[in-house]
């Protein structure tokens, strides 16, 4: 015979605590799986544990099953439902018989993740139980024995609960970071990550093989990569590499994640425009550390795009210095992708591929029909594995393919100038755990440039993608005798002139006579040219055993307007010798402007709760005036959205100074990120740190049914 259950209490505050998702919510069950919860049941009457039935049932997804792990049925007495995936027992010190018990309940380490209802029954004959409400399952780096365990606190910290982080963009030379907003405890953004996988392709297809499938970190992992962007799917985000961004947002607007994700669901579920691979990658960290799968940011500089998967990347110049895209392979100034953390069963019986995982939202290549990219295993790609799942080759291209560099004549023949095996994936680099220094984590893709283990590893990679192998080795110059390259004279800053100079050396006894061809292009970081800017010809004697020394001068009145959609400007020598038609020989270097400075404090006490001020600041360094100006600050657990402000002109010499108040609202720390645009200036961005401290008087909170 049954009885009647009267209030049950889902200690949500004392819960989600204990499972580390309160900052998500302390109003609603949020946990994380293979760790127990408290759930309290008062009764109108004596309950007796050892013989009354409380059965409780869990459900997720559509036709939910025990057999697809998405359906558990389990109670009390203890022992009667002995292969149920879900456990419970009697919390210890729970008053019994008084007619109030509290419950440990327990999910399994390998419980999809997701939104579950949560019902029960004390009548065996009641075909269906009452419903308690719902609560949201996450993954658990806390626990040994989910596949996304992460056994130091500090890294869980920083790769599942920091709300911010630093992204690292530029070149291989000129290597800047930029704050990034993650805000993955954001109100309602728990929910969009969800409903991200509920739009997902596979889960459209198969709903009930879907939601099953997301106890595993590989799988869902995928899933996102392909939902992040909007190429064959209903995606978050839009990419665009051509500079036109009409009808949406330059990339370089974005400061967070939070209303990228926010601007999706607005919007039913249509693409934001735009995305590059910064925004990809940092919204994709988001959705992961939100789902509770450690996450990192990963930029990886010179980085090699490698279309035909030879492991190799044709670049093609001619006489007047790089020629319009001959290839569809490319090496961008830099790739930004993400790391997470986890387990690699499918792989290995042991642990040989455990660890972090590249994985790759950018649009680039189709992965099994879907434009995704991963887990590809860090340590697989070290060792040239490139035969595992999934897309190990492409990773491995990108961090450490040849260059292969060409000359192509005007009758359309072309000539092998060099093989480059050391350029390609150069300072990969992320954010330190717990401060906001830079760590070069190069080593954990590959061995030593020049090594003979690296050239091992490649070879050995050539073989497993069935390549005939190119027994050249290092950097080959066509011809031996003429050695040059292009040195600073002045930091590039933007707004000012640049200065450099191109020295040529004679190694023999010969004088040669040089057509010598200087070529100064805007770039966009994925190598691709965006506009002329400059090109400079002349004919020079290089005399026996001496140097030549050419002056270049690019002025900001002529770099200036063509730098607003690129990142970097590539100036490039070519010269030939006119008494010997094949001696050939190139340089190049990649300039990153340092933008003018801009910056950020906080002002106030720094206490949740408290009134706080955002001063921002920027000095104008033109001798004109800057129009169009406008700025955006974000901060996560600062601020609850974007904040804007406007000015129509910043006269010459003028300082702009914008007071934003603001509240914070969770403690820890924070930062304070901001963005500037105006008709001259794009994508300059600052950042401050913020320690909130918590408030001393909190409102209670529970959460009951």
């Amino acid at each position: 015979m049954g009885f009647d259950v009267g209030k049950v209490e889902l200690h949500c505050e004392k819960n989600n605590t204990a499972h580390n998702t309160n900052d998500i919510s302390v109003n609603r069950l949020i946990v994380r799986r293979g760790q127990s919860f408290l759930v309290t049941f008062d009764f109108h009457g004596p309950f007796r544990s050892t013989t009354d039935l409380l059965e409780l049932t869990v459900e997720t997804g559509p036709q939910p099953s025990e057999a697809l792990g998405t359906r558990s049925v389990f109670g009390l007495p203890e022992g009667r439902w002995k292969r149920s995936s879900w456990k419970v027992k009697v919390h210890q010190g729970s008053g019994l018989p008084a007619g109030s018990i509290t419950l440990d309940i327990t999910s399994p380490a390998d419980a999809p993740v997701g939104e579950y209802s949560l019902s029960v029954k004390t009548n065996a004959t009641a075909s269906v139980g009452s419903s308690l409400g719902k609560l949201l399952l996450l993954f658990n780096p806390w626990c040994q024995e989910d596949s996304v365990h992460l056994p130091e606190e500090e890294e869980r910290q920083e790769y599942v609960m920091r709300e911010q982080g630093l992204v690292y963009k530029g070149s291989e030379k000129y290597i800047g970071s930029m704050a990034w907003d993650f805000g993955q405890f954001e109100d309602d953004i728990v929910d969009i990550c969800l409903k991200l996988l509920d739009v997902n392709p596979k889960c459209l297809s198969d709903p009930a093989k879907d939601f099953s499938a997301r106890c595993n970190p590989i799988y869902v992992s995928r899933v996102v990569s392909a939902m992040i962007n909007a190429n064959d799917d209903r995606g978050v985000l839009m990419g665009r590499w051509d500079g036109q961004y009409d009808g949406g947002m330059s990339p370089t607007h974005w400061n967070g994640s939070v209303e990228v994700l926010r601007r999706w669901l607005k919007y039913g579920g249509n693409p934001v425009k735009y995305g590059q691979c910064w925004v990809f990658a940092a919204v994709m960290c988001t959705v992961l550390r939100c789902l509770g799968i450690p996450c990192r940011v990963v930029t990886n500089f010179q980085s090699a795009h490698d279309t035909d998967k030879n492991l190799t990347i044709d670049n093609f110049f001619s006489d007047y210095g790089v020629r319009p895209k001959k290839s569809p392979d490319s090496v961008w100034n830099y790739h930004v992708w993400v790391e997470a953390w986890m387990t690699r069963p499918d792989l290995s019986a042991g642990s040989l591929y455990d660890g972090w995982q590249a994985v790759d939202p950018t649009p680039q290549e189709k992965s099994t029909g879907v434009y995704c990219c991963g887990p590809a295993p860090v340590k697989a790609i070290l060792q040239g594995h490139v035969d595992l799942k999934y897309d190990v080759p492409f990773v491995f291209a990108e961090v450490n393919a040849d260059l292969v560099t060409w000359m192509v004549f005007a009758d359309g023949s072309k000539k092998k100038i060099s093989t480059d095996s050391v350029s390609v994936g150069q300072n990969i680099s992320t954010k330190a755990v717990g401060s906001d220094k830079r760590v070069d984590i190069t080593a954990n893709y590959k061995h030593a440039e020049g090594t003979e283990k690296e050239r091992a590893v490649y070879n050995q990679a050539v073989k497993r993608v069935n390549i005939p192998e190119d027994n050249s080795n290092g950097i080959h110059d066509g011809k031996p005798g003429v050695s040059m390259k292009i040195v600073e004279l002045t930091k590039p800053i933007s707004g000012k002139d640049i200065d450099l100079k191109l020295v040529l050396n004679n190694n023999d006894s010969v004088t040669r006579k040089l057509v010598i061809n200087v070529n100064v292009q805007a770039m966009r970081y994925n190598g691709i040219p965006s506009s002329q800017i400059q090109t400079e010809l002349k004919e020079q004697k290089l005399l026996p055993n001496q140097d030549l020394t050419i002056p270049i001068h690019i002025p900001f009145s002529v770099y200036g307007e063509k730098m607003r959609e690129s990142n970097s400007i590539k100036v490039s020598a070519v010269v030939t010798d006119k008494d010997n038609s094949g001696a050939v020989y190139i340089t190049e270097k990649d300039l990153v402007s340092q933008s003018p400075l801009l910056t950020i404090k906080a002002i106030g006490s720094e206490l949740q709760y408290s009134d706080m001020m955002a001063e921002v600041v920027f000095d104008n360094p033109l001798s004109e005036g800057l129009r169009d100006c406008f700025i955006t600050v974000t901060g996560s657990g600062l601020l609850t959205g974007t904040m804007e402000a406007r000015t129509p002109l910043i006269k010459q010499g003028q300082r702009l100074c914008v007071k934003i108040p603001f509240t914070p609202y969770r403690p820890g720390p924070k930062k304070l990120v901001v963005g500037f645009n105006c008709d001259q200036f794009r994508d300059i961005k600052a950042s401050c740190n913020v320690y909130i401290k918590p408030s001393p008087v909190l409102s209670p909170h529970c959460c009951r049914m």
